[in-house]
């Protein structure tokens, strides 16, 4: 995606800080739905590829950690859920920064009656609710998950170096944190368009 300053940009959608080769297709798409729909629909699907983008953070930074220095396991195989606590953590403040901005700048452009400093409070007040309810998800689920699926899918060449601990814990890790972001996208979605950006029409 490119950044440049929208100047000029037609009256309809003046305010935008951000404007991508995209923008174009996702206006198309979501006339198709017409009348007072189609900017709710634009904003979705703009609120959809933003949380792609921070999925993608998240995950990536997740595994970058587990990789690195916080293993979900020891060297004897013992469990370490404080490390998937904190490994899921930093990947979630990474998420909701890239999230926050993004949405400030090309999801929701025309909310500028309220400060920065105010919605970025609301938006990560929501966010920290969805952040809880995620992290006890995972912190309580991603073992039985993990050892349920690791005699399915252990098999694969990805898991080959891998401890059959290690590789049941990482399974239950992404599979929980999955099913995780994708809950709390759509209560993410509702809270912030009618409480964090609740200025817009």
């Amino acid at each position: 995606m490119t950044s440049q300053i929208a100047n000029p940009v037609p009256d309809e959608h003046k305010g935008h800080s951000i404007q991508t080769p995209i923008d174009g297709l996702i206006r198309a798409i979501a006339t198709r739905f017409g009348g007072n729909k189609a900017k709710e629909v634009e904003r979705f699907i703009k609120f959809c590829i933003v949380g792609t983008i921070g999925f993608v953070v998240d995950f990536g930074t997740t595994n970058i950690l587990q990789s690195t220095i916080l293993p979900p396991v020891d060297s004897n195989g013992v469990d370490l859920p404080t490390n998937v606590s904190i490994a899921i953590t930093i990947s979630f403040i990474a998420a909701i920064t890239s999230n926050f901005i993004w949405n400030r700048l090309w999801t929701y452009p025309d909310s500028r009656s309220s400060s920065v400093r105010r919605q970025l409070i609301q938006f990560t007040l929501v966010s920290i609710s969805g952040w809880v309810a995620r992290t006890l998800w995972v912190t309580l689920a991603y073992q039985p998950i993990g050892d349920m699926l690791y005699p399915i899918i252990g098999d694969l060449s990805i898991f080959a170096n891998m401890s059959p601990e290690l590789a049941a814990a990482k399974i239950g890790t992404n599979v929980t944190l999955f099913v995780g972001v994708f809950t709390v996208m759509i209560w993410n979605f509702f809270a912030n368009r009618y409480w964090t950006y609740n200025d817009v029409d």
